[in-house]
C-alpha cells in the first residue's frame, strides 16, 4: 500500500495511506453484489448440477470479474469522477489510490477469473466472462459512454451476462432460458438508470457524459422509460416459454411488472415543473422500485426451482 497524493478540482488534497477499503471499494462491491445475485441464481436453476464447493468457486470467479471491471472502468474513468459529486470520493478522484494502481488490480484480477472459472469449469464460462469483462471496460466505458446517448442501452449487456456465466458453469451452454434471463437485466437497465438520471441530471452534464436526459431532455428520456419498461414486461412474461418459471415467478411477474409499467407511466404524465415541485417524489419512487425488480424476479426463479426438486408445481 502506498502514499498517493492527488489534486483535486478546486485544489483540495487527500494525501494519506491506502487501506484495504480504498482497494476493496475500486470494485464497486454494490454493483458486484447484483452480479454474484445474479450469477448464482442461473447456477441455481441452470438444469443438472455442480458440486457446491465448484459453484462457490465459480460464483467468487465471476464476482472477481465484475470487480476487475469496476477498478478498470474506475482507471479510466477517473477524470468526470472527479467532476461528478457521487463519485468525487471515490479512491481515486479523492486521492487515496493512483490510477496505475487501479490499472494492475483490474488486469491483475482479471486475468485471474477468467483462468480459474476455466480450470473450474468449462471455456464457455469462462468466454463469457472475458467477454463480459471487455465489453464493459471497452465497449461501454472507453467507447459508447462518452459518445453515445444509447450508452446505458448497449452498454447495459455487460451487466446482463452474470446469470448466462453462472448457467454456462453447470452446462457448458446458452439456451433460450440463459438468454431470457438476460434480456430481463438487458431490458430493465435502461430504465432504472434513466429514472436516476431524471433526478441527478446536473452530475451527467458537468462531467459531459451523454446521458439522454442531457442529450435530448427529460421529456424524451420520460418516453424511453415508458417504452422499455413495456418491452421489459414482454421478456418477463416470455421466462413462461421455458422450464424455468412455475407459480412464484408467475405472481412475482405479474405483480412486479404491472407496477413497474404504471410508475413508467406516473413518469411519462409527468412534466419538470411537477417533479422539480416535488422533490422527483415518483422518479425516486421508480428507481427504488426498479432495485426490487431483478432481486424478487430471480428469486422467484429459484424458489420455483426448489420447489420443483420437491415435486412441488412445476414449469407452465
Amino acid at each position: 500500500m502506498t502514499d498517493v497524493t492527488i489534486s483535486l478540482e478546486g485544489g483540495r488534497q487527500d494525501s494519506r495511506e491506502a487501506g484495504f477499503g480504498d482497494y476493496f471499494a475500486l470494485l464497486k462491491p454494490r454493483v458486484m453484489s447484483l452480479v454474484v445475485f445474479t450469477a448464482f441464481a442461473g447456477l441455481i436453476v441452470a438444469p443438472g448440477g455442480l458440486h457446491p464447493f465448484l459453484g462457490f468457486f465459480a460464483i467468487l470467479c465471476i464476482a472477481i470479474g465484475g470487480g476487475a471491471s469496476g477498478a478498470l472502468n474506475m482507471w479510466y474513468d477517473s477524470d468526470i469522477d472527479r467532476v461528478m459529486r457521487r463519485t468525487q470520493s471515490r479512491p481515486i478522484p479523492a486521492g487515496r489510490v493512483s490510477r496505475e494502481e487501479a490499472l494492475g488490480l483490474g488486469l491483475t484480477l482479471s486475468a485471474f477469473a477468467v483462468i480459474m472459472l476455466w480450470l473450474a469449469t468449462n471455456v464457455i464460462a469462462a468466454g463469457l466472462l472475458a467477454f463480459t469483462i471487455f465489453f464493459y471496460v471497452v465497449v461501454y466505458t472507453m467507447w459508447l459512454k462518452r459518445a453515445t446517448p444509447q450508452n446505458i442501452v448497449i452498454g447495459g449487456a455487460a451487466g446482463a451476462f452474470p446469470p448466462m456465466i453462472g448457467w454456462a458453469a453447470v452446462t457448458g451452454d446458452v439456451t433460450l432460458s440463459s438468454v431470457l434471463m438476460f434480456m430481463l437485466i438487458f431490458m430493465w437497465t435502461p430504465p432504472h438508470f434513466w429514472s436516476l438520471a431524471l433526478f441527478m441530471n446536473a452530475d451527467y452534464d458537468k462531467a459531459k457524459v451523454p446521458m439522454l436526459t442531457v442529450t435530448h431532455g427529460k421529456r424524451a428520456t420520460r418516453n424511453h422509460i415508458l417504452v422499455y419498461t413495456i418491452l421489459l414486461a414482454g421478456f418477463a412474461a416470455a421466462m413462461f416459454a421455458t422450464p424455468l418459471a412455475g407459480w412464484t415467478y408467475l405472481v412475482v411477474a405479474v405483480v412486479m411488472n404491472a407496477l413497474f409499467v404504471r410508475g413508467a407511466i406516473t413518469l411519462w404524465k409527468r412534466d419538470e415543473d411537477e417533479a422539480e415541485a416535488d422533490g422527483y417524489k415518483a422518479e425516486k419512487a421508480f428507481f427504488k422500485l426498479s432495485l426490487a425488480y431483478t432481486f424478487l424476479h430471480f428469486m422467484a426463479l429459484m424458489v420455483d426451482k426448489a420447489l420443483f426438486s420437491f415435486g412441488i408445481g412445476g414449469p407452465f
